[in-house]
């Protein structure tokens, strides 16, 4: 839904500066239209931010510039294959090279039952400028020490990282002793299915050599459909196949820190806008990669979320106090307490209203160490270190100064973000990426030259005030859409009303030709909503569309079928017929010139897909995907009605008004 942009040509006054001295000049003249001030504060004090946009510069790609305007998504999706992970039936001796590997925790995290709202609410939040959360208490991120205590992954040692591959039969005839159908392949990935139909069962009378080939195909199944689970959900690189090739030496390898990198990326992708909202084209492909987020990536940040949050969190089957390592178990299975009726929208609602005293900062503080493993133990104080983290080509920041109280630490204002480009893998086989990402590289050997610490004399009310500058306050508007805009437009009147009668008698030049700009800006605005009386938003959705939500609107129980009023949100999304009033024209043509704009634009609504389309969706990843221009010429345009309608007063008028003003 964009029907604010059918009035953003009103920000355009921002860049105004003498609107403030001619107001102020003019208010002894027009002393009636002093709500004109007060409709331009309630303009800003609505503003969600940033105020200063020097942290947050792609808040214009953010999601959350998308559900500003009324671009509902709906919650994340997922692909399951964790599931399957209990039919591979492991050998003893298997077991032990999975432990060796650095993976015998990560095998026994069971599935977990996912609040998608939740998540989907949180990755609302997320903004990779910084890679961490822009919550309304301050920024608050995954760290190493989360994974080290959840996934009881290894967060140091050697990067994950190796030689790409474009196809799939060399390298699985080297490492798993035969190589799958061209069916089970595509480009340098190779199906799950096809290694769990292969390797699953081990014969009891197998060679070492046959049990080391059945456990990196465990393995491969393992990271694939876990920590490393791509976008299609079915399939795996290949290029994580030589990295076990010796048991050993895979244990060295740093997989909590490369999980980390994942998750970052995935967060980063799962939080942009879609293409369509940017372009005005809908991208069916690019919509679909951002509303999927892999299963283990949801239940690591929905468990962390439980330690951290209070909201949404569940009662617990057991007491805490017998806890088991690693930490994510505490929330195994099904937890108690009322999720039906939870949205997206709820879940919003909650974060954007989040208190300090809902946030668990140290949530491992009074958890036992015992049941902690030494080798873990040894590891958290690099949880501290500001670093990068790597997983082949997806090098992401760790960035633990901008959390400072995640550590017990007081919070001072981080240190300016530093830029770093975000590769992609290459596209040729045989490339081995370490020469490629030698910068980041060393940058991750340096890491424990740069673990933060803590500094004495530290007034977080600095932080605090720098904080609410740069952040992002609402995801959700207070005031609803509509509303919004019928107050925007009778602000706009009531200023073209000072500039025309505004007295231009003793200004000097300068001055005159700002009172002209304001008038310009003012009634090419009105000239635009004019254009566009009413818009009527269609109530009709596509199967598509209805199918992505089918799940969300089951769990709240008819629940939807009760929109109140006095909800925005909950009235917005219902589907509804808003109108915005005709303005006369009252601007001489020969004066001020028009500028174009495209006739009948109105509201844009994600275009249905077939399933087929979504099928083979699916099967595409998005590290094989060519991203395109921003600048997309196509439009996608949904069915607008313009009626006549009688034109609204000044801002006095509008007060009077319901705020919602629509016709069913």
């Amino acid at each position: 839904m964009q029907l604010v942009n059918q009035c953003t040509k009103y920000r355009g006054l921002q860049g105004c500066p003498e609107l403030g001295q001619i107001l102020s000049v003019g208010a002894n003249e027009v002393k009636g239209n002093v709500t004109t001030y007060n409709n331009v504060m309630d303009y800003y004090s609505t503003n969600p931010g940033p105020i200063d946009d020097s942290i947050l510069k792609d808040q214009d790609k953010h999601v959350s510039a998308a559900v500003w305007e009324g671009q509902e998504r709906g919650a994340l999706r997922c692909h399951e294959h964790t599931s399957k992970l209990d039919r591979w039936l492991l050998t003893e001796s298997q077991i032990e090279l999975v432990k060796r590997a650095g993976f015998g925790y990560l095998r026994l995290i069971p599935a977990i039952s996912l609040d998608n709202p939740l998540i989907s609410a949180l990755v609302e939040r997320w903004r990779k400028e910084t890679n961490t959360f822009h919550m309304t208490v301050g920024e608050m991120t995954i760290t190493l020490e989360d994974v080290a205590y959840l996934l009881g992954l290894r967060i140091n040692g050697e990067p994950v990282i190796g030689v790409t591959y474009t196809t799939c039969d060399s390298v699985c005839i080297k490492y798993l002793g035969k190589a799958p159908d061209s069916g089970y392949t595509s480009g340098g990935m190779v199906k799950l299915s096809w290694l769990k139909e292969a390797f699953s069962v081990c014969p009891e009378d197998a060679s070492i050599e046959d049990v080391e080939r059945h456990t990196r195909a465990y393995l491969l199944y393992l990271v694939g459909s876990t920590i490393f689970s791509t976008t299609t959900g079915n399939k795996v690189p290949v290029m994580y196949l030589p990295l076990f090739e010796n048991f050993d030496e895979a244990g060295k390898y740093a997989w909590g820190a490369a999980a980390l990198s994942f998750l970052y990326r995935a967060l980063g992708n799962a939080s942009l806008r879609s293409q369509s909202t940017i372009s005005g084209c809908l991208t069916l492909l690019q919509v679909n990669l951002n509303y999927k987020l892999q299963r283990l990536c949801r239940s690591f940040l929905q468990c962390w979320s439980y330690y951290r949050l209070n909201v949404g969190r569940p009662k617990l089957h057991h007491n805490p106090i017998h806890e088991c390592f690693p930490f994510v178990l505490r929330w195994k299975g099904k937890q108690n307490g009322p999720t039906s009726n939870r949205d997206v929208v709820f879940y919003r609602k909650a974060l954007d209203s989040l208190k300090a005293t809902d946030v668990d900062w140290c949530p491992y503080a009074n958890i036992s160490h015992t049941i902690i493993p030494e080798s873990i133990l040894n590891q958290l104080i690099l949880g501290r270190s500001k670093t990068m983290l790597i997983c082949f080509d997806k090098a992401e920041r760790h960035l633990p100064d901008r959390c400072l109280r995640q550590f017990g630490i007081h919070q001072m204002v981080p240190e300016e973000v530093q830029h770093w480009e975000r590769k992609t893998r290459g596209v040729d086989g045989g490339v081995d990426l370490s020469g490629k990402m030698e910068a980041e590289i060393n940058e991750w050997e340096n890491r424990r030259f740069h673990i933060v610490e803590a500094e004495e004399g530290i007034d977080e009310g600095q932080y605090v005030n720098w904080y609410s500058r740069i952040t992002r306050r609402l995801v959700g508007r207070p005031i609803p859409i509509s509303s919004e805009f019928q107050r925007m437009n009778a602000a706009l009147r009531d200023i073209a009303h000072v500039a025309d009668t505004l007295s231009t008698h003793g200004m000097d030049d300068l001055q005159i030709q700002a009172v002209t700009r304001i008038r310009y800006i003012a009634h090419e605005c009105l000239r635009d909503h004019a254009g566009t009386s009413t818009v009527s938003l269609d109530n009709s959705e596509s199967e598509a569309v209805k199918k992505i939500r089918g799940k969300e609107r089951v769990r709240r129980r008819g629940t939807s079928k009760r929109r109140r009023k006095d909800d925005p949100e909950e009235f917005y999304a219902s589907g509804m017929h808003i109108q915005v009033y005709n303005v006369p024209n009252e601007v001489d043509h020969e004066q001020h010139l028009c500028l174009t704009r495209n006739p009948g634009h109105g509201v844009m609504e994600n275009n249905g897909t077939t399933e087929a389309d979504q099928h083979e969706v699916e099967e595409v990843d998005e590290d094989h995907l060519s991203h395109g221009s921003e600048e997309n010429p196509c439009e996608s345009l949904t069915n607008v009605g313009v009626v006549e309608q009688a034109s609204l007063g000044t801002s006095e008028d509008v007060t009077h008004q319901n705020d919602f003003s629509v016709t069913a």
